[in-house]
């Protein structure tokens, strides 16, 4: 579980939220609040005509449609791609890369391709369901009326079970991907038991964290006026910087062991990389991946001196001590090259920008009508938000992605000069027959990466730089964590 994740935890619960709601028409007494519920303070009282409701909902539903129809088009054509070339290995990887592993690779990717159509369709039901279709509405009233009035614990309660069916909704995909999509191509290797028990991990911190945090988001929203959407973005940008800061220590031995690198080879490779680099780690660490699955990565986390670098037992057992070497290489790049400091600030400018946008929009009550919420509260503000700003972000993901793959290029470059190069293309392509890794990962795509991936294909990056000597080495496919 990384810390992205559990970010997203502490809002949306055990699984990624996506949302939907309302099972049938609210009755006259439950489709305006009881008098003594109490409006939120950003909450505009202003007028409103009737005609505003229906164009504002028919423009929602346009939006989320739009997004979810354009996803999928764009899978369809990486499907339709990789089935192409699915028996033709290209030229540059001929000799390295065999018939039998590329055909297995482009197997894999049509496979979870699919399989993340189903989930993108089971999310946007869900949204519109939770949301035009009454659900967020229907649970609204219900707990209202077991309450007796509105307050910190009616709102606490609505979040909770609004995640609690999206959650519930979910897990079957989640079930098949672990059991059947992963089992079948042989990278499976954690037991039911052992995904019962992340489970229930991930909905403790759910409770013991995120309970708190929405707590004190709630409070804000209700108590500083016009002004919450900042003091609540301060709030949100607080508790990822924590959550990477406390990851490494805190969060990530409660789903996996983590040993100190045991003498030898490798460990004086990587301590003589680190100091050709000037990089201060606070230990080397390997992570027993193999408990859950086959694929092989490495990654650092932490801040400052606490900086942990991570190495996953498959991706030793896999890699030869130079490849490894090489692959840390890539990765201290993005650090060197403050990529990670650039891209948090990235992200916390674009959400900045969102929490002021949703501060603004959700001042008129009639916003909260048009979308099925029936009333305008605190905790359905909080949910429009979690369940809508991936469907508004969507236009960004080219830019992003853009932004990231010149941040690989330059991590590229500097493991080429800090490292063997040509270890590094190795490394890559063993992984790449080893792990069956994501979509076009060799021969590539023509317009879906640059609205869904964050890498360029391999065969794009093996270039001759200014001297002479291989430039760009390749990118270690990302791979799933736990």
């Amino acid at each position: 579980m990384s810390h992205k994740e559990l970010a997203a935890l502490a809002l949306t619960g055990p699984s990624v939220l996506p949302a939907n709601r309302r099972p049938a028409d609210l009755s006259d007494n439950h489709a305006h609040p009881p008098a003594t519920l109490r409006q939120p303070a950003f909450i505009s009282l202003r007028k409103h005509s009737p005609v505003d409701t229906p164009a504002i909902t028919q423009l929602f539903i346009l939006l989320i449609t739009s997004v979810t129809l354009i996803r999928l088009w764009l899978a369809r054509r990486q499907i339709a791609h990789v089935a192409a070339h699915r028996d033709r290995v290209p030229p540059a990887f001929a000799t390295a890369v065999g018939d039998e592993a590329h055909a297995r690779a482009a197997d894999y990717t049509v496979a979870k391709t699919r399989h993340a159509m189903h989930e993108l369709l089971l999310g946007t039901g869900l949204l519109l369901a939770l949301t035009v279709g009454g659900g967020i509405g229907w649970l609204d009233a219900q707990i209202a009326a077991q309450l007796g009035g509105d307050g910190l614990l009616h709102g606490l309660l609505l979040i909770g079970a609004v995640m609690l069916v999206a959650g519930v909704a979910e897990l079957p995909l989640s079930w098949q991907r672990v059991f059947g999509l992963e089992a079948t191509f042989g990278f499976n290797r954690m037991s039911k038991g052992l995904f019962l028990r992340d489970l229930a991990t991930k909905t403790a911190m759910t409770l013991l964290i995120g309970g708190p945090l929405m707590a004190l988001v709630l409070w804000i929203m209700a108590s500083t006026g016009d002004a919450w959407w900042a003091w609540a973005w301060a709030v949100w940008a607080g508790f990822n910087v924590a959550v990477m800061a406390l990851y490494p220590t805190l969060i990530a031995p409660l789903f996996n062991k983590f040993t100190r690198m045991p003498e030898g080879e490798l460990k004086q490779r990587i301590e003589a990389l680190l100091a050709r680099c000037g990089f201060e780690s606070g230990g080397l660490y390997v992570m027993d991946n193999s408990r859950r699955s086959s694929h092989g990565n490495a990654y650092f986390s932490g801040f400052g001196a606490a900086k942990r670098i991570v190495l996953f037992d498959t991706l030793i057992s896999r890699l030869s001590p130079t490849e490894v070497e090489a692959v840390l290489a890539h990765e201290l790049g993005h650090y060197k090259r403050q990529h990670v400091s650039r891209r948090l600030l990235l992200i916390f400018s674009v959400s900045f920008v969102v929490f002021a946008l949703m501060g603004w929009l959700l001042q008129s009550p009639v916003l909260f009508e048009a979308l099925g919420l029936g009333r305008p509260t605190t905790a359905g503000s909080v949910l429009l938000i979690v369940l809508t700003v991936p469907y508004l972000l969507f236009a960004l993901r080219p830019v992003l992605a853009s932004y990231s793959r010149r941040h690989e290029f330059e991590a590229d470059a500097y493991a080429a000069e800090h490292a063997d190069a040509s270890a590094l293309v190795s490394a890559l392509v063993r992984l790449y027959k080893d792990n069956a890794p994501r979509p076009g990962a060799l021969s590539g795509v023509r317009l879906a990466p640059a609205g869904s991936a964050a890498h360029r294909p391999a065969a794009g990056r093996r270039r001759t730089g200014p001297g002479g000597g291989l430039r760009a080495a390749g990118r270690v496919p990302q791979a799933a964590r736990p």
